[in-house]
């Protein structure tokens, strides 16, 4: 599904890879498609089952995290808000009915490991959002400990950047960004440890929150799946070179390849590479779950 088409709600957005439709003043459905964004840029081509795999793995993080933060996941029946049943049959295991709530306009971003933009970042200045590293680290290393490197939320087509807390704090406060830092922080930690259990490195991940009515903290969006988070496998690491991955990573190193100049329109993928990319995402959920 490269997008779906309910007409008994409102399509609200479409976004990078979910159609978010509005239920009323306090629920959206949000459908996680088939759809796979790299470098920002939305690609022509689907993952066939991705959206499924989403929403699984998704869910199943949201309550694994039920004890450290409340999230915007609902026990509305699905059918109860789409009762036309070829509707329902169409986005059925890949929408959620969540609460509305206020996002903020950062992305938290967790970093166990030196990878991606984290690693670009360190080998021009050896540092990470603000945060000084010890020299001579190589990629795909463990970092001593666990730091947090927020981001800013780009719209569709532009790219995200990495930002200093000071940052952050300005955007949205010192004692909200704290509150994000130190949730982010043990989401992350206990995942990993799960995740170490089950033979999965998890290298980093990207959170995102908002705001109830009461001004408290809610975790939304996604949780830890292949689209926001770098799953490697534990018996193929080795510090110094790229590991193979349970994630889109393997779906940028092919883009990387090309001459793209990593904006829309984003190349057609070769059928190989969807179907490796498929591979990958249904094993994360089967190590995972």
């Amino acid at each position: 599904m490269f997008e779906s088409q309910l007409h008994s709600l409102p399509l609200k957005q479409r976004g990078k890879v979910r159609d978010i439709y509005a239920i009323d003043e306090q629920y959206l459905l949000i459908v996680a498609t088939d759809r796979l964004s790299a470098f920002d840029v939305v690609l022509p081509t689907a993952i066939p089952g991705k959206g499924a795999i989403l929403t699984a793995l998704s869910n199943f993080w949201f309550h694994f995290t039920r004890k450290i933060i409340p999230n915007h996941l609902t026990d509305i029946n699905l059918q109860d808000v789409l009762p036309n049943r070829t509707e329902y049959d169409s986005v059925q295991g890949q929408a959620v009915i969540v609460k509305k709530f206020k996002p903020l306009p950062v992305e938290a971003i967790v970093r166990g490991y030196l990878a991606g933009s984290g690693w670009k970042d360190y080998q021009k200045n050896g540092a990470i959002c603000g945060i000084t590293l010890s020299p001579g680290l190589q990629l795909a290393e463990k970092l001593p400990s666990p730091i947090y490197t927020p981001s800013t939320k780009a719209d569709i087509g532009q790219h995200d950047e990495n930002i200093d807390f000071s940052m952050t704090c300005n955007l949205i406060g010192q004692d909200l960004a704290e509150q994000v830092r130190d949730v982010s922080l043990e989401i992350y930690r206990c995942a990993r440890d799960y995740a170490a259990a089950r033979s999965i490195i998890i290298a980093d991940t990207k959170l995102e929150f908002g705001l109830d009515e009461n001004g408290q903290l809610v975790l939304i969006d996604e949780v830890l799946t292949p689209d926001s988070s770098r799953f490697w496998p534990v018996d193929q690491y080795l510090k110094g070179k790229s590991p193979p991955n349970f994630d889109k990573q393997f779906v940028r190193d092919y883009l990387e390849t090309l001459d793209w100049d990593k904006k829309s329109p984003g190349p057609i993928l070769p059928q190989d590479i969807i179907n490796k990319t498929a591979q990958k995402y249904r094993e994360a959920q089967q190590r995972l779950m």
